[in-house]
């Protein structure tokens, strides 16, 4: 398979330099793959083309090694082909502007404002399973003492 979607290769999703330097497969099995169109159809293309220019990812697909390997959640959507993280390296819009988006224009299952300061998160997580399960949960994560903990988005103006 060469691609995801019109803008991610499957080279580019699969992507790990973790899995690299220590020699992990990173391979979805069919479901997976299927789950990473999904999550790039629904979220990545319509975000990409209100960015109108490239999104940098910082992650999609982990296979579950590679997510133990990194200190990932166990229950992972990554590890699904659910889940990507977004960071907007090429300048056309901040982090909080397309979390903005995807909060008011996009049907997503979670969406986390990933640590950064109240102005704008440091990359941006979201997830999608589909239109029917699709939770519309929002949370913010930061460090507690060498931590990560989430709250609600809700509970927080940003």
């Amino acid at each position: 398979m060469k691609k995801i979607s019109n803008h991610i290769t499957y080279k580019e999703a699969v992507h790990s330099n973790t899995a690299l330097r220590l020699n992990i497969k990173n391979i979805p099995n069919n479901k997976e793959v299927s789950n990473m169109v999904i999550i790039a159809t629904q979220i990545f293309e319509p975000l990409r083309e209100y960015a109108e220019g490239p999104i940098k990812i910082n992650s999609m697909f982990r296979s579950k090694d590679l997510n133990r390997a990194i200190g990932g959640s166990i229950s992972s959507q990554h590890c699904k082909g659910q889940a990507i993280d977004l960071d907007d390296t090429f300048g056309c819009k901040t982090n909080a502007e397309m979390f903005s988006y995807i909060k008011t224009n996009l049907n997503f299952d979670q969406l986390i404002w990933e640590f950064g300061d109240s102005t704008n998160p440091n990359w941006i997580h979201v997830s999608y399973v589909s239109d029917d399960l699709n939770r519309n949960k929002i949370l913010i994560a930061e460090k507690i003492n060498g931590r990560t903990s989430y709250r609600s988005y809700e509970q927080e103006t940003l």
